[in-house]
């Protein structure tokens, strides 16, 4: 009943949040629009801040106790490397189907040159630098477990935990007392995340409102027909997705959808997978995912597994190309599909994350890496659908291992 409640109120939030930021661009002068959008941009800004200070210790903590209970190393590697096959076979689906989308419908030339945003995309040349083994070790491997909390980096978290669990579970009896202590650290974290979801309508509100206030509901007009492409495209994912589901969980996926409702509503209107870890973590164990296993694979998909994002970074790259004419053959775009295969790894769960990734991959193949500009007007409502499929693929990688495992309850 609670859940319901929430769910309520966040679409309330979303269509108030829409005609709010409507009637702020249609009524409002110009000069102070920006004023407005930034003032109550923070209140989404405060609950992913919210959120995200609860991240790097639920994602060590359930993450150690997950593969302590697993109990030894041949668990272990056997648990992980099915979640390994899922993800590289979900992750090859979504590039693909982005590349096959874009050579076939050709979004890239609807764009409009003279409504790029240059302003945004500066900020984002900032964070992103050429692709390199160099800079992709860094980015998995950390300098230090505290750093590497403190900035919120999931896939350095996510390494760290592991020698951790791994360490803790070979010392049997001995290491007991802290797997207890961590065990109850998590719940006390998801009994946080409770609190944390009851400002989720008042994030939901200020983001939207202040998207819709600067860019007005024109931008549709501008966009529709990239847009409606790129949501073409989910489609196609999410079919795939839940067929695969459908094949393996048969009509427990119907449950799954329902318990999933929540975080989906939650990551779509916020564009944040990070926002809806904990809810969704605490929502794949109602529907009957073992603790160890929801504990063990949902950070690990949480770098490994980000369908949505993947799926919009060949949609996006080859879009950009086409906006300026560039042809690239067939080997080329395959050599771009593995190459964001390894520097998608362990992005992370934000918004725009994904275009840093679009940046470094256009300098790497000629492509003006500016043209990100160009698709920047739209990002927000396209990052609201990739980031909703981000979320449903973690959910059915999770069940599907549980499943494989014999590890996932009846209801």
């Amino acid at each position: 009943m609670k859940s319901n409640k929430l769910t309520r109120n966040i679409l309330i939030a979303m269509v108030l949040g829409i005609s709010v930021g409507y009637a702020v661009h249609e009524l409002v002068p110009k000069e102070s629009i920006s004023s407005f959008s930034s003032t109550v941009k923070l209140l989404g800004t405060i609950f992913i801040r919210l959120v995200k200070t609860i991240i790097a210790p639920l994602v060590f903590t359930t993450l150690v106790v997950g593969i302590a209970k697993l109990g030894n190393l041949k668990t272990v590697g056997r648990v992980g490397g099915k979640a390994i096959l899922w993800f590289i076979t979900a992750s090859l689906t979504s590039l693909l189907i982005g590349m096959l989308l874009v050579n076939f419908l050709h979004p890239g030339t609807y764009i409009d040159l003279s409504l790029a945003d240059n302003a945004g995309v500066k900020d984002l040349m900032g964070k992103t630098s050429a692709f390199s083994l160099s800079n992709f070790i860094e980015h998995v491997v950390p300098a230090s477990a505290i750093g590497a909390m403190a900035e919120n980096e999931i896939l350095q978290i996510v390494v760290f935990s592991i020698f951790f669990g791994i360490a803790a579970a070979s010392m049997g009896d001995y290491a007991k007392p802290v797997i207890k202590t961590l065990d109850v650290f998590a719940h006390i974290i998801l009994k946080i995340v409770n609190y944390i979801m009851n400002f989720a309508p008042y994030g939901v509100f200020g983001t939207l409102a202040a998207v819709v206030a600067d860019k007005g509901m024109g931008i549709f007009k501008f966009y529709f027909i990239y847009f409606s492409y790129f949501v073409c495209g989910i489609i196609c994912l999410w079919m795939v997705l839940l067929f695969v589901g459908y094949l393996i969980l048969g009509k427990r996926l119907v449950s799954l959808l329902k318990h999933i409702s929540n975080p989906l509503l939650i990551a779509f209107s916020t564009t944040s997978s990070e926002a809806v870890f904990p809810k969704l973590t605490e929502e794949l164990e109602r529907f009957g995912c073992k603790n160890d296993i929801v504990a063990f694979i949902l950070p690990l998909g949480y770098s490994f597994n980000l369908d949505g994002s993947m799926m919009y970074m060949t949609f996006a790259s080859l879009a950009i190309a086409q906006a300026y004419g560039i042809h690239l053959n067939v080997g080329t775009q395959l050599t771009m599909l593995l190459v964001l295969m390894l520097t998608s790894k362990g992005i992370a769960g934000v918004p725009r994350a994904s275009l840093i990734i679009v940046l470094a991959t256009c300098a790497m193949f000629k492509i003006p890496p500016e043209g990100v500009a160009l698709i920047l007007p739209i990002d927000h409502f396209c990052d609201m659908m990739r980031t909703a499929t981000n979320v449903l693929g973690n959910a059915l990688a999770t069940s599907v291992v549980s499943k494989w495992e014999g590890a996932l309850d009846n209801e």
